[in-house]
């Protein structure tokens, strides 16, 4: 019998395909067919399910996938916002900088980790002067003296 003939190979191929595909469009929606392929192809192993049959368990187990997972795992990897905010601003918060260029209209630049960051501060602070990060917004540290 020829391997490619085999109705498991060839749900396991388009499963395969479907799962490349998802990597080129990402969206989250491909992924639940080329896993439904896969149980469709489970399936076709455990037994000799005809096309009709098939196709039933592959739009099954797509559809419950996508229905009932997207949500879930779109959240997970995909939600930028839950906890990165408050792990990034513990990052900077309390930590020292050092001005590296003098402020001017209550903006200026530090040094922080290495990095050189855009600063504002309500005090004039002066070159070499050691500074406390009180908060960030976006690629702007809020800064004190201190």
């Amino acid at each position: 019998m020829d391997i490619l003939s085999d109705p498991a190979v060839i749900w396991f191929l388009i499963g395969l395909g479907l799962l490349l595909l998802e990597l080129v469009l990402p969206g989250l929606v491909i992924l639940f067919f080329g896993a439904g392929a896969w149980v469709t192809a489970l399936a076709c192993v455990i037994h000799d399910f005809n096309l009709n049959w098939q196709i039933l368990i592959f739009l099954v187990a797509s559809l419950l996938g996508l229905v009932l997972l997207r949500k879930y795992l779109k959240r997970k990897f995909f939600d930028r916002k839950r906890g990165n905010t408050e792990d990034q601003l513990e990052e900077f918060t309390g930590r020292k900088g050092k001005v590296i260029e003098d402020f001017k209209d209550g903006r200026g630049r530090i040094e922080f980790k290495g990095t050189q960051w855009s600063a504002r501060c309500e005090a004039p602070l002066k070159k070499n002067q050691w500074v406390t990060i009180v908060g960030k917004e976006s690629l702007i540290l809020d800064v004190k003296p201190g």
